[in-house]
């Protein structure tokens, strides 16, 4: 296991405004950034979409994440051939990766429904870390209240895996390394 490293990872699902049964959707944007512990600096970045199998990207979707659905469907690939990329651009299992909050269920779950394997052994949750480090009481603290709270800027577009992934490395970096 490599302790010098943490992958953060963030999700960005297909999702809806219009009555349907509230659920998770399909992923349709893994974002990455890998944060070396050792130098403080995000060494690693990538941008993966995903072709869900039975979700579509919906004009609410689009709106919230900005992801397209003309994107998704020129440049998205099935989740087993990103998780097998992830894995191999990132260390897999030798690593351990982070987002914020429960992405690890909801990826575990959609690997289950997809008979995939998961690309990671060790999970850890900057949440629950972050709250317990600085005593936040609040039952919900976003990730951009979290940065607000340490004092970063925020980067980038909200709700875009890709951004959202960097940012929570950059977040990760207050919590692990003592400047």
């Amino acid at each position: 296991m490599n302790f010098n490293r943490i992958v953060c990872f963030d999700l960005e699902m297909c999702c809806w405004n219009d009555g349907r049964e509230s659920r998770t959707g399909e992923i349709i944007e893994i974002g990455v950034a890998e944060l070396d512990l050792t130098s403080g600096e995000v060494v690693r970045r990538a941008q993966h979409f995903v072709k869900p199998d039975h979700d579509e990207v919906s004009p609410f979707c689009t709106e919230l994440t900005g992801i397209k659905p003309e994107v998704v469907a020129k440049n998205g690939k099935p989740l087993g051939h990103i998780l097998k990329s992830i894995e191999q651009k990132f260390g897999g299992r030798h690593k351990i990766y982070a987002a914020w909050g429960r992405d690890d269920i909801i990826l575990r779950k959609e690997c289950e429904e997809k008979g995939l394997k998961v690309p990671f052994d060790e999970y850890l949750n900057l949440a629950t870390l972050f709250r317990l480090q600085r005593h936040v009481t609040k039952k919900r603290c976003g990730q951009r209240a979290a940065m607000e709270m340490a004092g970063i800027e925020w980067e980038g577009r909200q709700h875009s895996g890709y951004d959202d992934a960097y940012n929570l490395a950059r977040l990760a970096k207050t919590l692990f390394i003592n400047d």
